[in-house]
């Protein structure tokens, strides 16, 4: 059998010209590329490890990129983007100036369409089918989708309008019972017993009015070969319905699909992950979240916890395995976890209802139609806010401030580090009688003895951390520690703020009547935040003081170190240091 097949691919033309017999091992090659890359570069694993031989088949039966291929969320297109052009590149991905770790279409022209957010492939796919069926275009549309992102609700509306056209389109559902954490649902069990051969009732992908085919095994190359090319020639909707596992190809990520879907650095021989310090650390704030909230729901029989399919990233884990009926993992469905904490504190219960800053944009009509207008005390924790680092502009968190400050009844708040983020849990299942987000960083945070007792914070309260003469800085949030560091050498004053609605009034009087200039800083777009708050607040009582404000600008922010991001937009300490240095 022929060796080093994969450094003599550089797009699909090539690969169209291999044996079939050979492509086994170009598969066995390409998991031992990512696998060497991602072992010391970091990045996502298992699941592109899991649909390597479908990759090969995709690219290989149908004529890329004018067959246009669309991958649900990305995670699992490694293998693509090293068959299309970006081999030589990929010890760059996610990277500062790197690839993507992400389809991306600026990228390649392979790249169909952007995706980062999940379940958004059948919708799109079926938009480009469309299209081409005005334009008189001869062309196939393929979107691969997991079991885990089909049962979003933007899936099923995607399905359900396919099922009525005769738009050319196959969505293959890459079943492998596992998006980062195990799939849930109803769904899931009825796709286990289709697999099992136990599912007796009619095939709900066939009542859709799509032709359903499978299930079939997704790392026999030539099986998935023979169907996509009989497939091709069927019209209309389609669904291949191919099992597959998780990090297939390396024992560990099989066995350990949660730990290995970004398992960091790891031995790419062994598999084991790198050994970690036994340096006594801070502690992760969605780690201080999860204790927390099961510490407090000991105490309260009214807490529940509710988040989308990220029970792990977001650690209400914890929250699970000590009080299971009370935690709820519901699946990717921001829009349904929020209605569902809703409708949980009609009935007097506590919902803290856990959602990464990015997804929760996904649920902004159920934010102020079902519980800001119905006045509900939900309590949103907002995880990963801020600049979240390598997986980039689909990921990070800096929009929160801005769509959330314009909705009415809404308290917002930032904790500056662990024990404000502990306390202000405790003040919100304390009774508030309105909504609360309550926004942190991902990572770790800037204290070691966290677990401190808990203490009331009074709502709309900010606090003076320092006090100088020159100027005054306002910010909220973790984006503190940076300016701490920043004004150690420098004659000015700095308030931690906490709650951007409601603001402390009483304190901003203070400020604006003692200081003729005004900085605020924020890790939130400075568009509609924080910052505008301020403005907002300063002209309407006739301040003139100078105000500048300071935060993500309107742009896109790339991939990169969370480091290295605050670095390239003036919010790294040493940045800020040189910036107040000029007042």
């Amino acid at each position: 059998m022929q060796n080093n097949l994969l450094q003599h691919i550089n797009s699909p033309k090539e690969l169209r010209l291999l044996n079939q017999k050979d492509l086994p091992q170009l598969a066995k090659e390409l998991r031992e590329f990512i696998i060497n890359i991602v072992a010391t570069k970091e990045g996502h694993l298992g699941a592109s490890l899991g649909v390597i031989e479908l990759t090969i088949a995709l690219h290989y039966v149908f004529n890329t990129p004018i067959d246009q291929l669309i991958w649900d969320v990305g995670h699992q297109a490694y293998g693509h983007k090293i068959l299309t052009g970006r081999k030589n590149d990929f010890h760059t991905n996610r990277q500062l100036n790197g690839i993507s770790g992400f389809p991306k279409r600026s990228e390649s022209e392979f790249d169909a369409f952007g995706v980062g957010h999940s379940s958004t492939s059948i919708s799109a796919a079926l938009g480009m089918a469309i299209a081409s069926k005005l334009k008189g275009e001869d062309k196939q549309h393929i979107a691969v989708i997991g079991d885990a992102s089909i049962a979003s609700g933007m899936a099923f509306e995607g399905l359900n309008h396919a099922g009525v056209t005769d738009a050319n389109l196959l969505v293959i559902l890459n079943d492998n019972a596992i998006g980062i954490d195990p799939s849930v649902g109803a769904l899931k069990q009825y796709l286990t017993n289709v697999k099992k051969g136990t599912q007796k009732r009619n095939n709900i992908i066939e009542a859709l009015n799509f032709d359903y085919s499978g299930p079939i095994d997704g790392h026999n190359v030539d099986k998935v070969i023979s169907e996509l090319e009989r497939l091709k020639t069927v019209k209309g909707p389609k669904l291949l319905h191919i099992i597959t596992t998780k990090g297939k190809g390396l024992k560990q990520a099989e066995a350990d699909q949660v730990k290995y879907h970004a398992p960091g650095k790891f031995d790419a021989k062994t598999g084991d992950l790198a050994v970690k310090s036994n340096k006594v650390q801070p502690p992760k704030y969605q780690d201080v979240f999860g204790y927390t909230i099961v510490e407090l729901a000991k105490q309260n029989k009214n807490i529940v916890g509710i988040t989308p399919a990220m029970p792990t990233g977001c650690s209400l884990k914890y929250m699970m395995d000590e009080i299971p009926d009370r935690a709820f993992d519901v699946g990717i469905a921001e829009q349904h976890a929020v209605t569902l904490a809703a409708g949980m504190a009609t009935q007097g219960l506590i919902p803290f209802c856990n959602i990464y800053s990015t997804f929760l944009q996904r649920a902004y009509d159920q934010i102020i139609h079902d519980v800001a207008l119905q006045n509900l005390a939900v309590i949103f924790c907002l995880d990963r806010a801020g600049l979240v680092g390598e997986d980039g502009a689909t990921h990070h968190g800096v929009f929160d401030l801005s769509y959330l400050r314009c909705i009415p009844n809404l308290i917002i708040f930032s904790p500056r580090n662990e024990i404000d983020l502990r306390n202000i849990m405790y003040t919100a299942q304390l009774g508030l009688e309105q909504p609360i987000a309550i926004r942190y960083p991902r990572g770790r945070g800037v204290t070691i003895d966290w677990k401190q007792p808990f203490s009331k914070i009074e709502i709309g309260t900010g606090v003076e951390l320092k006090k100088g003469n020159n100027l005054a800085v306002l910010s909220i949030g973790s984006i503190a520690k940076n300016i701490t560091q920043a004004i150690s050498n420098l004659n000015i004053s700095h308030y931690d703020m906490r709650f951007v609605k409601p603001l402390d009034e009483i304190l901003l009087h203070k400020i604006f009547k003692e200081y003729n200039t005004i900085i605020t800083i924020e890790d939130n777009s400075i568009m509609c935040g924080f910052g505008s708050a301020i403005l907002e607040f300063a002209s309407q009582n006739n301040y003139h003081a100078t105000i500048k404000t300071l935060g993500v600008p309107d742009s896109f922010i790339e991939h990169g170190s969370i480091s290295e991001l605050q670095s390239s937009i003036g919010l790294d300490s040493e940045s800020l240091n040189a910036y107040l240095k000029k007042y």
